[in-house]
């Protein structure tokens, strides 16, 4: 057994798992339609989570923090979901951003630092990744980060910066220089208040209103010790890639959980009113079910793998095709099942599951769903996909 898993195994993840569930009930879902309907920030989903020292969850417990697993930081994204999908998705996308600093910068003192700063302040970590010019390519770059002696700066206009307004810190993607190939790139760590960012768009969207991702023009400047040491390249194919779809596959099932569960409780108050008698609905419920443990299954079954190729650590392996297609696919299904759920989950209701103002209410639910196929577009992955597909051979 490794020194890692003896180490998660100080904690008591049923009980941490139980505390979750309290305060999605409590908070997150107390505060979900208000968050909804103004296209907020879930400052109390997140001021939960900081208490309940969530936002350091992956870290490794030589730093402070709980050193959880691919396996349980995906089960507890599951778990918000089914109360807020902003609020999960802010913690999914923040733990991303924690991964890309566990995995790939604790060479660095001031990283390994850092991550005792963020155990004990339950610091909040953003990502601009995307960038005005690139049409969505997170392996190119226009910006670049200019070095002087040991200082740097750099600009970026970024279409959408995740709750950018309200993060302590933002991971930037830019050129290793301003000569560098557009391909050249590093992960910069800006803290803030030594960054302004001007909005150049604002955030009024069908669903997953409340993660609050407009966009900005972004102008930062540090020290050279908050650039990740190890190229973007290799942060992006062997945690953001991965880690990104998985904890969305994970929220989204969260999500979709709820929905069915509303078409649950919905068959029930039917089967109240005939006694005796199974509504037609029910036949329903029984077939969105399936493709729900469906769902659920391809995002648990990935996580696992992701557990046991780190465990391994040959860092390759999340190069090769086989596993990059797989994690594509994952994002494929789940994005497109999450839709069929919601929507399956909205007929059973009927129109207590269409209206804003029913205890059935699916329609936040649904508006979420259509949100997660663009998040990186399906058919940009479709088309790696296939080009991957044509030249890869599995073992």
């Amino acid at each position: 057994m490794s020194a890692r898993t003896l180490l998660r195994n100080k904690v008591n993840f049923d009980e941490l798992l139980k505390g979750v569930h309290q305060i999605g009930k409590s908070v997150l879902r107390a505060h979900a339609g208000d968050v909804d309907k103004n296209a907020r920030f879930p400052t109390e989903s997140i001021n939960a989570m900081r208490e309940a020292k969530l936002l350091s969850a992956y870290v490794p417990e030589e730093f402070g923090g709980m050193g959880l697993s691919m396996v349980q930081v995906a089960k507890i994204c599951e778990a918000l979901g089914q109360y807020c999908g902003s609020s999960a998705m802010v913690y999914a996308m923040h733990k991303i951003q924690v991964a890309c600093v566990v995995h790939h910068a604790q060479q660095s003192a001031y990283f390994c630092e850092y991550l005792r700063k963020l155990v004990k302040e339950q610091r909040l970590m953003a990502s601009a990744t995307t960038e005005i010019g690139t049409g969505g390519d997170l392996r190119s770059s226009i910006c670049s980060v200019e070095i002087t002696g040991d200082q740097f700066k750099l600009t970026k206009k970024a279409p959408v910066i995740s709750y950018g307004e309200a993060a302590d810190e933002i991971l930037v993607t830019c050129r290793s220089a301003p000569n560098a190939p557009a391909n050249e790139q590093v992960h910069v760590m800006v803290h803030k208040g030594a960054y302004t960012a001007v909005p150049i768009s604002n955030w009024d969207t069908m669903g997953f209103r409340g993660t609050c991702s407009s966009g900005f023009e972004l102008t930062a400047a540090g020290n050279t010790e908050q650039i990740l040491p190890q190229p973007f390249n290799e942060i992006l194919g062997q945690t953001m890639h991965p880690y990104s779809h998985i904890v969305w596959g994970a929220l989204w099932s969260g999500i979709a959980m709820d929905a069915v569960n509303q078409a649950r409780a919905f068959v029930r108050a039917e089967a109240r009113k005939t006694p005796g008698e199974t509504p037609i609905a029910a036949i329903r419920l029984g077939e969105v079910d399936q493709l729900l443990q469906l769902m659920r299954h391809n995002v648990a079954a990935l996580a696992q793998e992701y557990d046991e190729l780190r465990s391994r650590n040959c860092p390759g392996v999340f190069e090769e095709f086989g596993f990059s297609i797989r994690t594509n696919n994952l994002k494929l299904a789940s994005s497109q099942q999450f839709v069929d759920i919601v929507g399956r989950a909205m007929l059973i209701c009927g129109i207590s599951g269409y209206r804003n103002d029913s205890k059935f209410s699916i329609a936040r639910h649904l508006r979420d769903a259509y949100g997660a196929a663009l998040m990186v577009n399906n058919d940009r992955i479709l088309k790696l996909n296939a080009t991957m597909l044509m030249v890869h051979k599995e073992a």
